[in-house]
């Protein structure tokens, strides 16, 4: 981490005449110098703070620096900070894996043991404040030219009803040739499936029953033994296990698929997770069925979770096999099938219907799966909603629900071309999903075409949106050091102090419950304009602090301690030293947030009534409006000051 200014930068003051004799050294080093601390001057004067707000750095001690590739609020108020691997090949070749969990409040850490890989996984809040987590890199990518062993998918077929087959990793499959594959990863083949049939004679006597017998199948990726071509092979054939005999070496083989020398992408886990924010540990639970690697997972109005896109278990991008996750049961059953490209951003609407974004961070044809749309799980129908500037360019954009969440507007924000493609585009667009016949309506542009976006709701209304970057990952110097509040309302944005750290691919922020914004990560390709200088992490985190706060630092909205649930009203009740200050109130869930994608925050508006110092507040009981789950309540004045939130838990 980068150390903080020091007290004499802090405490420069330069004069008008100072200004002058730098001028007059004719020396750009001294301009540019005399700028900085000009600059620095300016930025923490308490007038700019009041209209702009500020940043500052997060003193992180080293031992807990990681690469912030997912972030997670509790209802503890604790910060879960996931890294995995954190995309660097020797931590994971080691068997090294990072989680965080930081108190803002403290500015305390730990770490956490991280059971698998949740390098590009999923997460979403559950209905009793645990974060599931979901999906993960089984393998790192080989790019073409790197590939030396032929590779590709093995079905691995059990047709025994009576065991399951478990297939170690090193697992060796041997072609009718002579030629060995060998495993890469556990995989268990679970039992065949017997079926009965009863059958009738013409005199309708019973005959003895038919049985049939239907193999299970599971996936494993193989590689040849033998480098070189020799190990190529488009042909489909039965391959026996080597090592296996008699009955079991029947019953038990491999289907090949393609096996090849191109390019080898990354692969997807099953495993799955809840981590429990009292006991602070990952407490595992069923696997998914199918692998995932950047998969979306987004929380349904009766609290299960469902679990879409992703690459699979050899690197292929599902066709549309999603699961939905029960937390009662902690197990998955299949969801109804729709493709999309990785990290769609879902996002849960009235009836029940799922609102598609267009958003999503890469991974699949340019052609297919790109148009926003209402997807109606019940029924498996998908309407498109046109009317959206720019469509070629939803990869990386920044998409959310625009507050209040009874509104039904989602707003989408900047993205970038499919791939590495240059392309980036300054549009913002908003949808009203309450139409009849929804369409996007231009918004105000960005100050310049923006991928990488983050965007989080405020509890005034407002929309804080910072960083991202012009060009791919950062490429040629292009992040951009920009902020600026989105206003709903009026539909225009306003400038907000700049960031001092540059954040583009695999960066987050998310608001904490003191009314600050925290961001964190960035994964860029390059360190110089030139692109000559390979990147590196970003692992400094950067806190904004709003106007209202410096406005009204010691003068905010106090709520005092009150109850953690609903009443059978639906209602719950704070008392304040100053309730004509309560002007508005909003519930609002905590993010889970990576790859731009942050489909849990919403901010919902209550209704408010006072009697002498109570203040009560009423929660919509539209499950679909407001999912079960833990909950941040502010309370704004007519300034738009927040109070700090006080954690409700909507059953």
């Amino acid at each position: 981490m980068a150390p903080q200014l020091s007290s004499r930068t802090k405490k420069t003051v330069l004069g008008v005449s100072g200004v002058a004799i730098l001028l007059g050294l004719n020396a750009p080093a001294a301009l540019d110098f005399a700028g900085d601390q000009y600059h620095a001057y300016k930025i923490a004067q308490p007038e700019y703070k009041a209209k702009y707000g500020s940043w500052s750095y997060v003193d992180i001690p080293e031992k807990f620096r990681t690469n912030a590739i997912h972030a997670a609020l509790l209802h503890t108020g604790k910060v879960l900070i996931v890294a995995g691997s954190g995309n660097e090949q020797k931590k994971f070749d080691a068997g090294s894996f990072d989680t965080v969990l930081w108190d803002p409040v403290k500015n305390t850490y730990k770490k956490i043991p991280t059971p698998e890989d949740f390098f590009c996984s999923g997460h979403a809040q559950l209905p009793d404040g645990r974060l599931l987590v979901a999906g993960g890199t089984a393998r790192y990518e080989l790019l073409d030219g790197e590939v030396e062993r032929a590779g590709g998918g093995m079905r691995v077929k059990n047709e025994s009803p009576d065991r399951a087959v478990f297939l170690k990793k090193g697992t060796r499959f041997r072609s009718p040739a002579g030629v060995e594959y060998v495993t890469r990863f556990d995989v268990t083949v679970p039992k065949a499936k017997r079926t009965f049939k009863v059958t009738y004679d013409r005199s309708g006597a019973m005959r003895p029953w038919r049985t049939s017998v239907t193999a299970s199948e599971r996936r494993v990726w193989v590689e040849a033994v033998e480098k070189g071509p020799l190990s190529v092979t488009e042909k489909q054939a039965q391959y026996e296990i080597v090592g296996l005999k008699g009955e079991r070496a029947a019953n038990v083989y491999g289907l090949s698929e393609k096996i090849t020398l191109e390019k080898q992408d990354y692969q997807g886990i099953r495993g799955a997770y809840e981590f429990d924010p009292v006991a602070e540990k990952y407490v595992p639970v069923e696997p998914m069925d199918k692998a995932r690697w950047y998969p979306t997972l987004v929380g349904l109005e009766d609290g299960r979770v469902l679990a879409a896109s992703g690459l699979d278990d050899v690197g292929m991008i599902d066709p549309g096999d999603n699961e939905i996750y029960d937390p009662k049961t902690k197990k998955w059953t299949p969801g109804p099938k729709r493709y999309f490209p990785t990290y769609p951003a879902l996002f849960l609407t009235k009836g029940n219907k799922l609102f598609y974004s267009g958003s999503n961070a890469g991974y699949g044809p340019a052609d297919e799966g790109r148009e926003p749309g209402l997807w109606d799980l019940e029924k498996n129908t998908f309407k498109k909603v046109p009317g959206l500037k720019d469509k070629d360019q939803l990869e990386t954009s920044s998409s959310l629900m625009l507050p209040p969440a009874q509104d039904q507007k989602v707003m989408v924000l900047g993205g970038g071309g499919v791939g590495e493609s240059k392309k980036s585009t300054p549009r913002t667009a908003v949808v009203d999903l309450k139409k009849a016949d929804p369409e996007f309506v231009a918004g105000p542009d960005l100050p310049q075409g923006t991928r990488y976006l983050n965007s989080v709701i405020m509890p005034d209304d407002s929309v804080f949106t910072t960083n991202g970057s012009r060009d791919y990952r950062g490429r040629s110097a292009s992040n951009i050091l920009r902020a600026q509040f989105y206003d709903p309302e009026s539909n225009s944005f306003t400038e907000a102090a700049a960031p001092t750290v540059g954040r583009n691919y695999h960066s987050e922020a998310l608001l904490l419950p003191d009314g600050r914004v925290v961001t964190f990560g960035s994964d860029p390709l390059f360190d110089d304009q030139q692109n000559t200088k390979l990147g590196h992490f970003e692992q400094r985190m950067e806190i904004f602090t709003p106007p209202a706060l410096h406005r009204a630092a010691a003068n905010r909205p106090v709520l005092k301690d009150g109850p953690k649930t609903l009443d059978a009203r639906h209602r719950v009740t704070f008392r304040t030293a100053h309730p004509e200050r309560v002007v508005k109130a909003r519930l609002m869930r905590p993010s889970a947030v990576t790859h731009t994608t942050d489909v849990e925050q919403r901010s919902i508006a209550l209704g408010v009534t006072k009697q002498g110092d109570a203040v009560t507040f009423e929660v919509p009981r539209d499950r679909a409006l407001v999912p079960p789950g833990w909950y941040m309540l502010f309370v704004t004045d007519a300034d738009g000051t927040p109070s700090e939130a006080k954690w409700v838990h909507v059953k």
